[in-house]
């Protein structure tokens, strides 16, 4: 058993520490899995345990006029997504068959993963 914790051990030292991109280790909640593991159960908790229980005896929120806020600035930050992947890669100089990973720190390589950081 204590190989195998070990071994589960290494790997993911292996993974984090050597296999990760150096670009972004300062960047947020790419140092580690944990961050991001910690908001996915807490919200998951909130909205199948705590949400409920709370929302139990009242009545409903009216959330329209937020909601259409919502849905356009979602719609304007796609928008400005996909034009960021076109500028910096898809547009340009990206293969649409197999593109391997730039790990220059060139502006493009760097737009590109702070893209993909965003979504």
């Amino acid at each position: 058993m204590a190989t195998l914790v070990h071994n589960i051990v290494d790997k993911y030292h292996h993974l984090m520490d050597e296999q990760s991109d150096p670009r972004v280790k300062s960047w947020s909640m790419m140092s580690s899995p944990f961050p991001t593991l910690i908001i996915c159960l807490s919200y998951s908790y909130f909205s199948k345990v705590i949400g409920p229980k709370l929302m139990e005896n009242r009545k409903p929120f009216q959330l329209r006029k937020i909601l259409i806020v919502y849905n356009l600035f979602q719609t304007l930050f796609s928008t400005w997504i996909f034009y960021e992947y076109m500028a910096s890669g898809w547009g340009t100089t990206y293969s649409y068959r197999c593109q391997p990973v730039d790990y220059s720190n060139s502006p493009m390589a760097m737009r590109m993963a702070r893209t993909c950081w965003l979504v």
